[in-house]
Formats: C-alpha cells, sequence, structure tokens
C-alpha cells in the first residue's frame, strides 16, 4: 500500500501540482458541464430542424477528439503548460463564440463554440497525466485519482453557475456563456502556475516508434479498458434522459439521475489511487468493468426511477475505476520522452470511439430502444476482461513490455 512513507522529496512538487491541476480541472470540468446543460436546448432553439436539437452536444465531442493529438504536440514541443494554457484559451473561445450564436440566433456559429469547448476538455484530460510526470512511481496512481477528484466540483459549479445567470439578460444563456469567459481566464492564471520540465528529448527525437509503443501487451490492454470504460458510460449516459423521458418520469427525476451519476463518476477519486496502492491496477480495472456490467443489468431488470437512478450511479463508480486505473496502466508504457505522443494517442482513440457512440447513442435508443443500449455494454466488457487476464499472463511471462 502507498504512503506517506513510500513518496519521494521530489513528490513535494508533485502535491503542489496536483492542487492546482484538481483545481484546473474543477474549472474546466465546469465550462463543460455548461455545455452539457444547455447544448441540446440551445441547439433546439436554433437548429433548422429538431433532428439535430444534439448536434452541438455531438460536435463537442467531436472536438475533444480533434484536440488530443494537437495538444500531445504542443506538449512535447513546448511543454505541457503551454499545451494547457493553450487549452484555456479554447475555453475563452466557447463562452465568446456561443454567446454571439445566442444573441445573433446562429446554429453553424454555435456549433463552432462547442467544438471549441471540446478542444478544451481533450486538454483537461490531459490534466491526470500531467499530475503523473512530476511524480514517484507510488503517488502516480494518487496524483491522477485526486486530480479526477477536481470533477466532483465540477459536477456542482457548473449548473449553479447555470442556474444563477441563464436568465440575467433578455438572451437566454447569454449571460452563463459569457461567465464561461471568465471561469476559463481563472483557468488561465491556475495553469501557469503548473511547475513541469520538459522532459529532455532522448535519441529518436522521442524514443522509440510509437508503432513500437502501442504494440505492448501492457499499453493493449490499457487502451482497450480506457475507450471501454469511456465509450460505454458515454453511450448509455447520453441515453439515459430521453430513456427516462420515454419512459414517463419527470424532467426533475432525470436531472438528478444524472446529477447523482457525475457524483459517482467523481467522488470515488478520493480514494481510487489508495485502492489501486493497495489491490493493484488490475485489480481495480477488472471491478469497474464488473460493475459497468452490473449497471446495464440493472438498467435491464427494470424502467422505474430507481432503476435508472442506480444503475447511473453503478455506471459512474465503473467509468471511475476502469478509467482512472487505464490511465494509471498507461503511464507504465513509455519513457519521460515519450509520455507526451503515447498519452495523445491514447486519448485519441478513447475520445475518437466516443465520438462514433455519440452520434449513434440517439439513433440507436429511437430504432432499438433502452434495453439494446444497455446489451452492447456486455461485448466490449468481456473483451476488455480478457485483455486483463492475458496482460496477467504476459507479465509472468516478463513478456509485458516490449
Amino acid at each position: 500500500m502507498t504512503t506517506s512513507a513510500t513518496l519521494t522529496p521530489g513528490d513535494r512538487l508533485a502535491r503542489r501540482n496536483v492542487l492546482l491541476l484538481a483545481i484546473a480541472s474543477a474549472l474546466a470540468g465546469a465550462n463543460a458541464s455548461v455545455v452539457f446543460a444547455t447544448g441540446a436546448i440551445v441547439g433546439s432553439m436554433l437548429a433548422p430542424d429538431p433532428v439535430y436539437a444534439t448536434f452541438p452536444v455531438s460536435m463537442f465531442v467531436v472536438g475533444m477528439a480533434a484536440g488530443t493529438l494537437p495538444n500531445g504536440w504542443i506538449s512535447r514541443n513546448y511543454g505541457r503548460r503551454v499545451a494547457m494554457m493553450t487549452g484555456t484559451v479554447m475555453g475563452m473561445l466557447i463562452g465568446f463564440f456561443a454567446m454571439l450564436a445566442v444573441v445573433y440566433e446562429s446554429f453553424p456559429l454555435y456549433c463552432m463554440a462547442t467544438f471549441f469547448g471540446g478542444t478544451y476538455a481533450s486538454v483537461a484530460q490531459s490534466y491526470r497525466f500531467a499530475a503523473a510526470d512530476t511524480a514517484s512511481d507510488a503517488f502516480k496512481p494518487r496524483a491522477i485519482s485526486w486530480v479526477m477528484a477536481g470533477g466532483v466540483f465540477a459536477g456542482v459549479l457548473g449548473p449553479q453557475l447555470v442556474n444563477m445567470t441563464m436568465n440575467m439578460t433578455m438572451h437566454l444563456f447569454a449571460a452563463s456563456y459569457a461567465a464561461q469567459i471568465v471561469v476559463a481566464i481563472v483557468a488561465f492564471i491556475i495553469v501557469s502556475r503548473v511547475d513541469i520540465p520538459k522532459p529532455a528529448t532522448g535519441k529518436g527525437h522521442g524514443g522509440r516508434p510509437l508503432g513500437e509503443i502501442i504494440a505492448q501487451p501492457k499499453f493493449i490492454a490499457a487502451a482497450l479498458c480506457g475507450v471501454t470504460s469511456y465509450a460505454l458510460m458515454n453511450l448509455v449516459m447520453t441515453s439515459a434522459p430521453l430513456a427516462m423521458r420515454m419512459c414517463g418520469h419527470s424532467l426533475t427525476d432525470s436531472n438528478n439521475a444524472i446529477q447523482w451519476h457525475v457524483l459517482a463518476m467523481y467522488g470515488p477519486s478520493f480514494f481510487t489511487g489508495s485502492l489501486i496502492g493497495r489491490f493493484g491496477i488490475p485489480r481495480v480495472i477488472a471491478a469497474g468493468l464488473i460493475l459497468l456490467a452490473a449497471a446495464a443489468l440493472v438498467d435491464l431488470a427494470g424502467i422505474t426511477v430507481w432503476h435508472f437512478w442506480i444503475g447511473l450511479i453503478l455506471l459512474g463508480i465503473g467509468w471511475n475505476f476502469g478509467f482512472i486505473g487505464a490511465s494509471a496502466l498507461v503511464t507504465q508504457c513509455h519513457h519521460p520522452d515519450e509520455r507526451n505522443k503515447v498519452q495523445a494517442f491514447n486519448d485519441f482513440l478513447i475520445f475518437g470511439t466516443m465520438a462514433i457512440g455519440s452520434f449513434s447513442s440517439g439513433q440507436m435508443l429511437a430504432t432499438l430502444g433502452w434495453n439494446s443500449v444497455n446489451l452492447v455494454v456486455f461485448p466490449p466488457v468481456v473483451l476488455a476482461g480478457l485483455a486483463l487476464v492475458w496482460l496477467t499472463i504476459k507479465t509472468r511471462q516478463g513478456k509485458a513490455v516490449a
């Protein structure tokens, strides 16, 4: 088990960075929460056809996928801090263009704004890896976990920001988007204080070729578990509010279900790192996969409010264990001079898959139903579980890392 006694003196810097990055993560998450709280509503107001109402939210997810590789390139060539500051500029742009979009009633401009929001979110997702850069091996899982805990505060700050500002002007949500600009400016100041030295470039200008690194059993298992955890969580979470409405439940019930889901996603982050230190990464990931499957089983068991609530809570905890565990595993797959390109590629796989799911979830629910959405969960979970078994075998053979 990781204890304070096992932390190196260098972890003082890591703990300082973790605090700053946790705050920055909460602010970035609040920025994103504004999009998820208002995106479909504004989309329905501005879209030329109601079928495109959720398109702005899908563009946010596309922005997440599109931002991963450029973020890795900037981090590799100019350092993490420059990349994170660039991300907060994207956070300012979403607020600026979204505000203009609602004032001038422009659907394309609003979609462009949410795309910028997605690129900011992709940079914010890299905070978990940035926290590990200056941490000892013993502290890395806990550093990643604590930064992810910032999402708990984002889940409260974002919706409250919307509630307090949405009717402040004659244009609905215009003041909410103006508030996004302010939040991003504060985040810019915070990340400018993060101290992460740029890694020295080794032979070959960035270490081994990417193809060699991602062919490692450890990376394959980490990426597959990360993709499975995030894509399935997004698929079910995106469909759940509409499914609840189709089942006759109120918007209040739906909003409360999502709020508890978000808390379940990030709340365990306060102790997930400690669980990894005690039980190991593979076991924590396996627990996450089991919880994802359990969530689907609960959803298939009935359509009462409690079925939705319990299912979404299990889904959130399962995502937390699976995603944080997979992220910690990725940090074991590369050398310091390889970290940016490997982590960026990992996130590109995750958010690229997530973007595909975002466009397909609504159609799947409408054509095949809520049960079909949940049945989709099981094959990827089994595949990811088999990848963990394969990794365990390769580790015992000493072949987990090429």
